[in-house]
């Protein structure tokens, strides 16, 4: 009898063992990495994505929009995600451009996140306030420059900390070339990048790593995406836009931004700078977060892979895109998701 069962479980384990194969063959695994801006709404996205197509297996990695890049021009993801168009160098090392896809995912608001623990109410601030504050030119929360325009907001005589990132990121491309438009000084000095040397303050790794400084420095200010302040439960400051308006970024603000920069998307472009847009109600350092892929595929084994990478983001750009709203992020216009469909479905392994 003894025998009889462990045979029997035998068989049971070998069954059980064979099943398992069957079912890895069966799925298929995609990794995409990149960008931190939109990394919660892609994981969400993925845990969504995968009730509906359980052997379709996405993940992604959050390591920083140069690290997308440069794991998608490497070939060792399916995709890459950055929060900055692709420069032509970038483009180059990727090799053919007419053969790079890059399309939006979203888009989002990079706000002032700082520790006030004492302060009651939202802090404003200009775009030329930040650049200073930014560059060390203002130094102190009660500076003449920061009570003028917050006058019902009484702001402590405490030393201001910076946080910045140290990766190469998107956000930080995001925000530096917004200050880009409000400072002479301040493009001539620190300029605009991905990457770029602060003169002081303490630095983070991802929009994780800023938001940890701020909430560990009473009395930091740092650039993040929305998402993170308000999953945080941070104060975020409202920005001065081209308006005069002081706005706070949330999915309506940061949509009048995308509603702003349709007339530079015509006949199908895919790329488009919103930060700094005319409008009203518009949060003026908005921006899209972008998905890079080859249109030949040929970064990936089959057609298969290719078949579930389509179908992963037809379903992001659709239903998906009921998500980011509720997530702090704006969904993409009607007239955006079409074009990027478009060529989503001209996709084909090679």
């Amino acid at each position: 009898m003894n025998r009889l069962l462990a045979l029997v479980l035998v068989g049971v384990a070998m069954v059980m063992i064979v099943s398992d194969a069957a079912k890895a063959a069966e799925e298929t695994r995609l990794q995409g990495a990149g960008a931190t801006f939109p990394a919660p709404l892609y994981e969400r996205w993925v845990a969504e994505f995968n009730k509906i197509e359980p052997s379709i297996k996405v993940s992604y990695q959050s390591i920083g929009s140069g690290g997308g890049i440069k794991a998608i021009t490497d070939k060792t993801v399916a995709f890459g995600a950055s929060d900055a168009p692709l420069s032509k160098k970038e483009l180059e090392k990727m090799g053919d451009a007419a053969n790079v896809l890059e399309f939006p995912a979203t888009a989002g608001g990079v706000v002032p996140a700082y520790n006030l623990p004492d302060v009651k109410g939202a802090v404003n601030f200009t775009g030329e306030v930040l650049a200073k504050i930014f560059m060390g030119k203002i130094t102190k929360w009660n500076d003449p420059a920061l009570v003028a325009i917050n006058k019902d907001v009484k702001l402590p005589d405490l030393a201001i900390t910076p946080a910045y990132r140290t990766d190469s990121s998107g956000t930080t491309y995001v925000w530096t070339s917004y200050l880009a438009t409000q400072s002479d000084d301040y493009k001539g000095s620190i300029g605009a990048g991905k990457s770029v040397q602060w003169p002081l303050g303490q630095g983070g790794k991802g929009n994780e790593g800023v938001a940890a400084v701020v909430q560990q420095t009473i009395g930091s200010i740092g650039y993040i995406e929305a998402v993170y302040a308000h999953a945080n439960k941070m104060n975020a400051g409202a920005v001065q836009n081209k308006a005069g308006e002081f706005v706070t970024a949330g999915p309506n603000s940061i949509g009048a931004a995308t509603a702003a920069a349709l007339p530079l998307m015509k006949d199908g472009k895919l790329t488009a700078d919103l930060w700094n847009l005319d409008g009203n109600g518009v949060y003026p350092v908005s921006a899209f977060t972008y998905i890079i892929v080859y249109r030949d595929m040929n970064n990936l084994k089959t057609a298969g892979e290719a078949e579930a990478l389509k179908k992963f983001f037809t379903w992001a750009l659709t239903d998906g895109q009921e998500i980011s709203a509720s997530m702090n992020y704006a969904p993409l216009s009607a007239e955006v998701r079409t074009s990027a469909l478009k060529e989503i479905s001209s996709l084909s392994k090679q």
